[in-house]
């Protein structure tokens, strides 16, 4: 079960975060600072933080601060009444992995937290699973029953990039950024030539596939 740590002065939230928590399956523990949230760190393995900003003695942004400056990728997500967009960026910038503004959405939340979860087991495992088919970041393959197939480097990349965020339309030019790098003289066309061959060679997975959004992009459908 995975454990949360909630950390917001105000009693009223901790406790409502605390039973939209714990009804979502959930552990819970509380702080009502960021000094307090650390202290539980140190005592309590904790797998993701629900944090305020506006806090005494220590706000949501130093606690974040602090913790990305000691190499701690703990998932954040920041939820705050603050709403213009320099504190989103400034969110962002100390190194909050979301952001959401109150009064929030609690299904929303729930939504977002299992989302951050997942992206950071796939972070730490450096593997996706998805059905019968297995990727593996460290080696570039893809399993799927007995059969292993070693891919060249760009394809695997943009395949692990697209699979890590299922449903999430990718422009060709933010793949070309991600994958191939900003200063490549390459143009985005190569993206298309990649996404043909991912195709041609995973044609017959019933697992995933990729799909074309008209004007936008690309993104990966998990069918499992």
């Amino acid at each position: 079960m995975f454990h949360i740590l909630v950390a917001d002065d105000d009693k009223n939230t901790r406790l409502l975060f605390k039973a939209v928590l714990e009804r979502g399956g959930y552990t819970v523990s509380t702080a009502v600072n960021g000094e307090e949230a650390l202290a539980v760190l140190d005592d309590t393995h904790v797998d993701l933080v629900v944090l305020d900003i506006m806090m005494p003695k220590m706000d949501g942004y130093e606690f974040t601060r602090l913790l990305r400056e000691g190499d701690n990728n703990l998932p954040i997500l920041m939820v705050s009444a603050k709403q213009l967009p320099a504190d989103k960026h400034k969110g962002f910038l100390v190194g909050t992995d979301d952001y959401m503004t109150k009064p929030i959405d609690e299904a929303e939340m729930l939504y977002r937290i299992k989302a951050l979860l997942r992206r950071a087991k796939i972070a730490t495992e450096r593997r996706i699973v998805i059905g019968d088919v297995v990727l593996d970041y460290d080696a570039m393959t893809v399993k799927k029953g007995d059969t292993v197939q070693e891919l060249p480097q760009k394809e695997f990349l943009l395949l692990y990039k697209l699979l890590s965020y299922p449903g999430k339309i990718f422009t060709r030019i933010q793949l070309m950024d991600e994958i191939w790098g900003s200063q490549s003289n390459t143009g985005w066309e190569t993206v298309t030539v990649h996404i043909g061959r991912l195709r041609k060679r995973f044609e017959g997975f019933e697992e995933f596939e990729i799909e074309s959004v008209r004007g936008l992009g690309y993104k990966a459908v998990k069918r499992v």
